[in-house]
């Protein structure tokens, strides 16, 4: 027999000779992987409906284990970089008033024949 008796505070610790009952079991450790549960992060709307889109599309991952997050991430990754992208390209020159052959001629033919007397 020992002298050693647990601190104040301390859980007792079973001995072979107690017996296990469904409560202890309950309160062991579990090694089964958790429930996908929602992180609860707050999504701000950025007023850019397709960059909204993109980032309400995080909240898949919250239904997902652990290994399937990567997929969601990579595919908002390369949705927000195609956006972002977009924004780099130059637009088309705004087309302006074209002049007609008409008012071409007739500015042309004034310009260089003044015929003032």
């Amino acid at each position: 027999m020992s002298d050693w008796t647990p601190e104040a505070g301390t859980p007792p610790v079973s001995t072979p000779d107690e017996p296990v009952t469904e409560e202890s079991a309950a309160a062991g450790p579990s090694f089964e992987p958790a429930e996908p549960r929602p992180l609860g992060v707050v999504r701000t709307p950025t007023g850019h409906a397709a960059v909204d889109a993109r980032l309400e599309r995080l909240a898949d991952a919250d239904h997902l284990p652990a290994d399937g997050h990567i997929e969601v991430y990579e595919d908002v990754h390369r949705g927000l970089r195609s956006e972002l992208t977009s924004l780099d390209t130059r637009p088309a020159a705004a087309p302006g008033p074209v002049p007609t052959p008409s008012q071409h001629t007739h500015n042309a033919h004034h310009t260089h024949h003044d015929n003032r007397s």
